[in-house]
């Protein structure tokens, strides 16, 4: 069973796809980050950085099994011909891990995609040429924001993603923050890019946040404050990151996140 996490009637499911090296030093990734830094948030996370010095990603989607349903956040990084294949360490392994939980593709309701980075799409739409849903009963969840702006951060995704949602029927667009068939809900974190957005699971005054890549390295989690090179507007994002990391909304705050060595952080 993959690692998980239970808040109220709530199951979080981290569900492993890869893992694999960054396409760039991390320093070029956080080019204002001191050494101090550093050497905190390798203390904090020391899986994230290899034996040659290299930022060590993993790369997962996340499950949540409630009372009404399953709901996947993000899709990981796709089969070996995935619009990821170009850096990241395909085939992934999303499969595998989601029979491992006992879910089946058929079994998801809801898909939230958290942005249109490739490395979070991948098992979305799979089939090349007769390209359909890797999750046939599910409603496809992206931010309205994210669409208007594909065309800036991945126009390939159009016709390898958006279309083949969209001729099926699977494809709902968001306007900011909205509530889930199970309970959860969906946050706007912009910022990454312009539709980012993460989920909330919530119980009482514990409370989980599915960051997405709110939160991509340890260091952000010490010093949010800092920029990250692949950012589209890092003034938002920054913002995003604070209003999460500074909710005031829960006694117990987890941290689901898609790319550090452990899957839940708890502050």
């Amino acid at each position: 069973m993959p690692p998980s996490l239970q808040v109220g009637p709530y199951t979080v499911i981290a569900l492993a796809d890869g893992v694999g090296p960054f396409f760039s030093p991390r320093s070029e990734a956080f080019p204002d980050a001191t050494t101090e830094q550093w050497a905190a948030a390798d203390r904090l996370d020391p899986g994230a950085l290899d034996a040659e010095g290299r930022w060590r990603l993993q790369f997962r989607a996340f499950a949540i099994r409630g009372e009404r349903g399953v709901t996947l956040v993000d899709a990981g990084i796709g089969p070996v011909d995935s619009p990821a294949a170009s850096w990241a360490p395909v085939p992934g392994v999303l499969p595998a891990s989601l029979a491992a939980a006992g879910i089946e593709p058929s079994e998801v309701d809801t898909v939230v995609l958290t942005h249109l980075h490739t490395d979070h799409v991948g098992w979305a739409v799979i089939g090349g040429e007769q390209a359909r849903p890797f999750f046939p009963n599910a409603a496809y969840l992206l931010q309205r924001a994210e669409l208007d702006a594909l065309e800036e951060i991945n126009p390939q995704l159009r016709s390898t993603v958006i279309d083949p949602l969209r001729r099926g029927g699977h494809l709902r667009l968001l306007d900011g923050d909205t509530s889930l068939p199970g309970g959860e809900r969906v946050f706007a974190t912009p910022g990454h890019t312009p539709g980012h957005q993460s989920v909330l699971v919530a119980s009482g005054r514990e409370l989980v946040a599915v960051t997405g890549d709110l939160l991509v390295h340890a260091i952000q989690v010490l010093h949010p404050e800092l920029a990250y090179a692949h950012e589209m507007d890092p003034g938002q994002a920054r913002a995003s990151r604070e209003q999460v990391l500074r909710s005031h909304a829960a006694d117990t705050l987890h941290l689901a996140t898609p790319h550090l060595t452990e899957p839940f952080i708890t502050r």
